[in-house]
């Protein structure tokens, strides 16, 4: 067992074998350590001169879990023998069951599988601030090594329940509140803490506990069923797509009805049906598709190294700057804000301090930290100290000629190393930085509102932006916990472009005649957070009325030209700003659909034309989703043909993180690939022929379609694929 990843076994004086599982940087459970494990406890039980086992990981980190890489194996194979049976060979019938007690010695965290190891041990040692979790169920699974069955019996049905189907952590501190830790001990400490406890277990000094024949914690059957029945309505509620959670809650309940023996078997089986099942699969996708957006050829692979970024200024103290420097501010970074003018700069200082104390009250921020943040802040009204700034980041409204003017002032005032970055979200960044002889720093960091809270980042760059820059921003944008994509330089770059027929689809369906309400609720149950009017309403009309022209100019035909939100901003609505939209917004309330938008609806009905002879048209629910979906995926396909992204699955986490697309189906791309090219591009050919070009295939569908190539499959060897055209 050479390399790295290795289980080691050293024998003490004391007679307590110390097993340690090497596999850096999580120490996760790979199949050679599995076998290492099971190796190393067959010799243990063996010899003599052992007398008790203690269980840890290397370098400070006890065990992150499975090894996922293995997930993908079983489902491109379709095999499950790929899966290593630890449950019951290894957890069951060596650890738990065996003739010498185990106690693990638990440090930095301890989560699903290595969480589930410990629980097979006879006592758990950890120091305080580890973490500790069961969160298989966001890849589509559930715990698979005896976790459904020994967490309720060693914390209680409730909180086991709210660890497993939230996939929420808890520190062993709490841990030992709840009875999943029985000591706390100090780093130095915790090895010898461990080995006491051992010795004090074999000698029958201390209880020798199987957590499996437990069943004080799980209350009489009619309290266990009551805690079940009220999570199974929660999981509808929450999780109504996701299979797992209702397996999760069957497989609990076996083990409350039978025992936790019969639990341990139903749980290896369901775990089995679930790795295979479309849930898991995508959500396996996009978990490795989200650590590959940091993997940019001719960027990441030429032995760069990024410089630190301490100082940044942002221009525009507006809704996206404030939000941006929150983000900044939260990771650490300086942050210059600069305005026009004393009250304006005022307003920004403001909403940053607002959004702070938010994040504090969310949790996500102590008082401290928060304080350390504002520390950071520095308000200006000139370029005074942008003077030894590393990055601008400019948010001012999208007006060309203004922006430019910042760009031409910017490298006249900045470093000559400072990265000059816009967060427009349309504008071309060719004609941003025309004025400037600065082409080479010129990139976009585009963020989503609201800028402190939203995962995504698109790195926007053009074909002079140096791949130093990009690494520099790719590097700031995973120190404030942003997941950068990288993509090339075009109207709306890769979200907003892909998503353009998102909002033109579902006018276009009520101009035929289709309840708005109804699209809007078709498109939420299909895993969307809301759908595109109630989205519309909480985005503003501005945003809308000014990219209209943009959008206009940029896709000719296949742009559906609506008058509706033209029409709506006429009728005194302006979304959620003022309280009236499509819905009502009152504070406090969910939003409501405002009946009263009849009259707008009909006008615009009777402008647009577009009902066959005048007669609302009639469609089933699935033709509503793929009108509305179909021309995204078309859109896509023109992204990707044009090398917009470097790769397929970054346009499944740009549509997850950035538009809200459900992560539980892979992603806009991933989604569209269970649906098949060829069953996609005959329906788009058909309503072309009935309503237009905006529903035209693209070149690169119809070839795919043709070919049986998944959509998703890399046209060129990824090699050869230097750098997006822009």
């Amino acid at each position: 067992m050479a390399g790295s990843i290795r289980v080691t076994m050293d024998v003490g004086a004391d007679g307590v074998a110390l097993i340690t599982i090497f596999n850096p940087p999580v120490n996760a459970l790979h199949p050679i350590i599995i076998q290492g494990l099971k190796e190393k406890y067959a010799e243990a039980m063996d010899r003599d001169d052992v007398k008790a086992i203690v269980l840890t990981g290397a370098a400070g980190k006890f065990c992150g879990g499975f090894d996922i890489n293995v997930f993908t194996i079983v489902q491109e194979t379709g095999d499950v023998s790929h899966l290593p049976d630890v449950s019951v060979e290894l957890v069951s019938n060596t650890m738990e069951a065996g003739k010498k007690p185990s106690v693990a010695a638990i440090q930095g965290l301890a989560l699903g599988g290595g969480l589930e190891l410990t629980m097979g041990c006879h006592a758990r040692i950890a120091t305080p601030e580890t973490q500790l979790g069961l969160p298989e169920l966001t890849l589509g699974v559930m715990p698979g090594f005896g976790g459904t069955q020994r967490l309720p019996r060693l914390v209680g049905l409730p909180k086991a329940i709210e660890m497993m189907l939230q996939s929420k952590f808890i520190t062993a501190k709490e841990g030992k509140e709840r009875g999943l830790i029985d000591a706390l001990c100090s780093p130095d400490e915790l090895i010898k803490v461990a080995r006491f406890w051992a010795l004090e277990i074999a000698n029958y000094r201390k209880p020798w506990t199987r957590s499996i024949d437990r069943t004080d914690k799980l209350g009489s059957l009619s309290e266990a069923r009551t805690v079940l029945s009220m999570a199974r309505q929660q999981a509808k509620k929450v999780a109504a797509n996701l299979p797992q959670h209702q397996a999760c809650l069957d497989v609990i309940e076996e083990g409350v009805l039978c025992g936790g023996q019969a639990g341990v078997l139903k749980e290896a089986n369901v775990f089995k049906e679930l790795v295979l099942a479309p849930t898991a699969r995508s959500l396996v996708h996009v978990f490795f598709a989200q650590r590959s957006t940091t993997k940019v050829p001719g960027v990441t692979d030429i032995q760069l190294k990024p410089r630190q970024i301490r100082k940044v200024a942002v221009i525009g103290g507006g809704l996206m700057g404030s939000g941006i420097a929150t983000a900044l501010l939260v990771g650490n970074i300086s942050v210059v804000l600069k305005e026009v003018n004393a009250q304006f700069l005022q307003r920004g200082q403001k909403t940053i301090a607002g959004n702070l104390e938010g994040l504090v009250k969310r949790g996500s921020l102590t008082k401290d930290k928060m304080n350390k943040a504002i520390s950071l802040l520095k308000g200006a009204l000139d370029y005074e100290d942008f003077k030894d700034v590393d990055m601008v980041i400019e948010a001012v409204i999208e007006k060309v000629p203004l922006k430019q003017s910042i760009f031409a002032d910017l490298e006249k005032v900045c470093p000559p190393h400072c990265i000059l970055a816009s967060n427009t979200s349309t504008i071309d960044l060719n004609v941003v930085g025309e004025k400037t002889n600065a082409q080479d720093r010129i990139i976009g960091a585009h963020f989503f509102s609201p800028a402190h809270i939203m995962p995504l980042l698109e790195i926007v760059r053009t074909e002079k932006t140096s791949p130093q820059a990009i690494l520099d921003l790719i590097t700031v944008g995973k120190i404030i916990k942003k997941v950068p994509v990288v993509v090339g330089n075009c109207t709306g770059f890769a979200v907003n472009r892909t998503f353009f027929p998102y909002t033109q689809g579902a006018q276009l369906l009520v101009s035929l005649g289709i309840d708005l309400f109804r699209i809007d609720r078709l498109i939420n149950s299909f895993g969307m957070p809301m759908g595109p009017f109630q989205l519309q309403d909480v985005a503003g009309y501005g945003v809308a009325l000014a990219v209209k022209e943009i959008y206009a100019a940029a896709f000719g035909t296949r742009n559906f030209e609506s008058g509706l939100v033209d029409l709506m901003a006429e009728n005194g609505r302006q979304g959620k700003i003022n309280g009236k939209g499509y819905y009502l917004y009152e504070k406090g309330a969910k939003p409501k659909p405002d009946p009263s938008i009849q009259p707008v609806i009909d006008e615009y009905r009777r402008r647009a034309k577009t009902m066959p002879g005048g007669k609302p048209v009639t469609l089933s629910d699935q033709d509503i989703l793929e009108m509305v979906f179909f021309p995204v995926v078309n859109e896509a396909c023109r992204v990707m043909d044009e090398n917009v992204v470097i790769r397929a699955s970054d346009l499944d986490i740009a549509s997850v993180l950035g538009m809200g697309f459900p992560k539980y189906r892979g992603g806009l791309i991933f989604w569209a690939d269970t649906v098949g090219a060829s069953y996609i591009c005959s329906k788009l050919s058909k309503w072309s022929e009935t309503y237009g070009d905006f529903f035209k295939p693209s070149s690169y569908l119809e070839e795919r379609a043709k070919s049986g190539r998944a959509l998703g499959a890399p046209r060129v060897a990824q090699k050869d694929l230097t750098r997006s055209r822009m």
